[in-house]
């Protein structure tokens, strides 16, 4: 048959036997959708022309090719990668092949036909003698200590360790619970508190890996205090007997559906004496800290950098739940010559010394935005490395070393709306389109201020120092603070302006919070609120007396959508007095592009 992909010719049983055989080409015999939970499953009748396999599975990520209709009866198939697992039911082993990857080499149309008279593979299987490991550790002369005594559980599990059967995590689902897996921890959290009405406790949770996938699990309470102390990252362990849920996608960027919690069955093993037996190693997607500039706000993200700053510690209280945090800033620098902010948290921000200026790791960490400059984060998720004992740590020691960091060129976290930093110029005219994207956007102009409202030009504020929510007036000589939860018997003015400014090619609506309202009208906000309220002549005065002024705006563009109503909403960054030596030079290097007296 002309065109039509050949099969990989009897590899079934070699397959389910444990064998890797690369990439084999299979024909669909059969496509069957399974229904259960949240989750649908998709189960293929394969056949390489010799024998068939009526139990594989199609990983859940690949279920659009499903519901793309691409999975027809005699289609031509290559997996792409692979792995089989051994699934206990009433005591029978039934052998499952779970498909990652898969190609589409012949549509159903093409081939039109069954090649082949193929038989059940378990049938060739009666004749020889059974083959143990599907994922197969190497049998190890020392058996692996338990962390804890749980006599009944150990025994299933040395007995599955011993024989070599364990599955891989991208065939665990709720539906089936004898299981053992062999994992490596990739991540760990810190041990958190909770205190609410239904009780109080704590949790940790951590994320694993084998060749076939990775999952959250979480360990609740007494689970935390077994486990905590003693599961560390980068190890390899077997794990069993956990509950399996949907996986809250809220607090997990991994791509599993479902997630573990520990349970009082739970029965954990460290794998000392092992090669790791086909346990990947951690992999780091590793970026320049340049491209952290360009990156979305909650991107998750792996850098290494070099220590050069740290930061003073910082102890706060919580506004809402009145729990003390502490926290560090580091400025971390690569050979991007691209400088970014990372923020440490607890334990790791107090007991941190950066006076060696060590190399920094970070896996998972979050990125954020403030006032267009953006900063890592440690999170959850996270973790960090000091000194990492890979090629990219001792290329950038060596960087560094070597004059590197001296001339930082990219200062990443810096906010566009600082006075230091330049922002774009742009007219009006040429921004008219900006903020349409998922982030804001940020330019500078020069202006003239044309008139300032005063309706509404300030609102009664919560009187903490850290809190700026706007109060309740209770009628009584209280005010009421919801963010903060309490009454108090004063407040705060705090200042919301909005005002026309231009510049030569059109006008534009701008809003300014306190502190630049304080520094343009020259006056604080308690004394503009007073005036409002005890004299609107003077208040009115205060307002006039920055029309026709110039300034240079540092404007943040967004466009903000109410009901069907979308507009652009510019709100000022910065504003600064005219520096007309500095305008100038801008306008005359302008001119000298429009004339092309650079390019001589």
């Amino acid at each position: 048959m002309p065109g039509i992909a050949p099969l990989s010719v009897g590899v079934i049983p070699r397959m389910m036997a444990g064998e890797e055989v690369e990439s084999p080409v299979f024909q669909i015999l059969g496509v069957k959708r399974i229904v259960g939970g949240e989750n649908e499953r998709i189960r293929l009748l394969i056949s390489d022309s010799i024998y068939f396999n009526s139990y594989a599975m199609v990983a859940t990520q690949l279920n659009s090719m499903f519901t793309e209709d691409k999975l027809k009866e005699n289609s031509i198939v290559r997996v792409d990668k692979y792995v089989t697992s051994v699934v206990n039911k009433n005591d029978s082993g039934r052998r499952v092949l779970i498909i990652l990857e898969m190609t589409i080499l012949n549509t159903g149309d093409q081939v039109n036909k069954k090649i082949g008279e193929p038989i059940s593979y378990t049938e060739a299987a009666t004749n020889s003698k059974p083959t143990a490991a599907v994922v197969a550790p190497k049998q190890q002369e020392n058996k692996p200590k338990p962390m804890h005594t749980n006599h009944n559980n150990n025994h299933t599990l040395d007995q599955t360790i011993n024989s070599g059967l364990t599955h891989p995590i991208a065939s665990l689902s709720p539906y089936q619970n004898k299981w053992v897996i062999k994992v490596r921890v990739t991540a760990k959290s810190a041990l958190r508190t909770w205190s609410n009405a239904k009780g109080e406790g704590k949790l940790f949770s951590m994320d694993l890996m084998d060749e076939s996938g990775e999952i959250r699990a979480t360990a609740f309470k007494e689970q935390c205090d077994k486990y905590f102390d003693m599961i560390e990252v980068d190890k390899v362990y077997y794990i069993s007997k956990c509950q399996l849920k949907p996986a809250n996608k809220q607090y997990s960027t991994l791509k599993n559906d479902y997630e573990m919690t520990f349970t009082s069955d739970t029965v954990v093993q460290l794998c000392e004496d092992d090669d790791d037996g086909g346990i990947p190693e951690v992999k780091y997607d590793l970026i320049s800290i340049s491209r952290v500039a360009n990156m979305e706000p909650k991107t998750s993200v792996d850098v290494i950098g070099v220590c050069k700053e740290v930061g003073e510690l910082q102890v706060f209280t919580s506004r809402t739940t009145n729990k003390e945090f502490k926290k560090r800033d580091l400025t971390l620098v690569d050979a991007s010559d691209a400088a970014v902010t990372l923020t440490i948290w607890g334990d790791d921000a107090v007991n941190f010394d950066g006076h060696v200026q060590p190399v920094i790791l970070v896996k998972g960490g979050r990125i954020n935005e403030f006032n267009g400059g953006k900063s890592i984060s440690m999170g959850g998720g996270s973790v960090m490395k000091i000194n990492p004992d890979i090629p990219e740590g001792h290329k950038l020691r060596g960087w560094f070393d070597n004059g590197g960091g001296a001339n930082i060129t990219t200062l990443v976290s810096a906010r566009t709306g600082a006075g230091g930093f330049s922002t774009e110029w742009r007219t009006f005219h040429e921004a008219r389109n900006l903020g349409t994207g998922d982030k804001p956007d940020y330019f500078q102009t020069k202006a003239v201020v044309h008139l300032v409202k005063s309706n509404n030009a300030y609102y009664k504020a919560c009187p903490q120092a850290e809190c700026n929510k706007k109060v309740i007036d209770e009628n009584n000589g209280h005010y009421r603070c919801e963010r903060c939860n309490a009454v108090f018997p004063n407040f705060k003015y705090r200042l919301l302006v909005n005002m026309s400014i231009g510049d030569w090619t059109s006008n534009r609506w701008v809003t300014c919070f306190s502190d630049i309202g304080e520094q343009l009208l020259g006056r604080s906000a308690q004394e503009i609120g007073e005036a409002m309220d005890n004299n609107p002549t003077e208040a009115e005065e205060i307002f006039n007396s920055i029309n026709f002024h110039s300034f240079i705006f540092k404007l943040r563009s967004k466009v903000e959508t109410y009901g069907d109503m979308s507009r652009s909403k510019l709100t000022v960054q910065a504003a600064t007095p005219v520096n007309y030596k500095e305008y100038n030079k801008y306008l005359i290097n302008n001119l000298k592009e429009l004339t092309g007296i650079n390019k001589v």
